[in-house]
């Protein structure tokens, strides 16, 4: 199992120093990856399910931020949770998570993308609420199709996207391509984490029965597409409480990578809840091993 944690600035802030202090911290204490959410923009009456999002809420830029966090760390894997990726351009996004990874030398590899689900952020970007699936597949084709390209240059042709001759570069440090794990709550990100993913994050409030069939969707979907099922990766969200039978059950489920965030928001607490996890599954005596 593998444990990473989350910063939601939202709710812990956007100041600098507190977030490089948090990375910091959750990388001596030998998390493998810090991840971080996503909205572009709120707006009054924004909901998600039942839930109203208060419109203030900082929401910073992920990516901007991880290059924060890459600056002033060492090891930790770099993870958003989730990029909204209808809303980005596939040639910039390339561009941009291809640069985080050279500089960060090959930290940026649990980039998690997903739809959406607030109908106003995708107005307000101009992209059409109900399109946003197939966008999202075709920006991931994109990326993929700009990060293995040579100096001869790649065309694609799609519903969205259309381009002749295009030479990205720099290329992803010393691979061909980086990892995109797909995000999700339905069965469609299933399918799709088993068709284009190399993980699956599924979220929201789902019963044991809908994720099972969801991860058992995914691996089905994979393997009628020729890939490995077995290489999709499956991370879930997880608490800084979780005792070690949880995990258990977890791990049972074929959870390889959980993801805890801290519940205070006071920073000397957090850091308690951290170094208490972190010593209660010996994530330091993994690393040396």
């Amino acid at each position: 199992m593998k444990f990473a944690i989350g910063y939601s600035t939202p709710y812990y802030g956007v100041d600098p120093d507190r977030i490089t202090a948090y990375a910091q911290h959750a990388e001596e204490c030998g998390f493998e990856a810090l991840y971080l959410p996503e909205h572009i923009v709120l707006y009054p009456g924004a909901m998600v399910g039942s839930i109203e999002i208060p419109p203030s809420l900082p929401y910073a830029d992920p990516l901007d931020c991880l290059s924060l966090v890459a600056a002033a760390t060492n090891r930790m894997l770099l993870g958003t949770g989730v990029l909204l990726l209808p809303y980005h351009h596939p040639v910039v996004l390339a561009k941009r998570l291809a640069t985080i990874d050279v500089l960060s030398k090959g930290r940026m590899r649990l980039l998690t993308v997903g739809l959406g689900t607030l109908p106003g952020e995708a107005q307000a970007v101009g992209v059409d609420f109900s399109t946003r699936g197939r966008r999202a597949d075709e920006a991931i084709d994109v990326m993929r199709l700009l990060w293995a390209g040579g100096e001869d240059g790649v065309s694609f042709r799609g519903e969205f996207f259309d381009f002749d001759n295009l030479c990205s570069f720099p290329k992803p440090y010393g691979v061909t391509q980086l990892p995109i794990h797909v995000g999700g709550s339905s069965r469609a990100a299933a399918r799709r984490a088993g068709l284009r993913g190399d993980g699956y994050f599924p979220g929201g409030a789902l019963g044991p029965d809908e994720r099972s069939l969801q991860l058992d969707l995914a691996r089905s979907t994979a393997f009628e597409a020729g890939r490995n099922p077995d290489a999709l990766e499956y991370t879930r969200w997880g608490s800084i409480d979780m005792t070690p039978e949880r995990v258990e059950a977890f791990a049972a489920q074929g959870v390889t990578r959980i993801v805890v965030g801290a519940t205070a928001i006071d920073p000397v607490q957090q850091r308690d809840e951290i170094s208490a996890f972190a010593q209660r599954f010996g994530l330091l005596d993994r690393l040396s091993t």
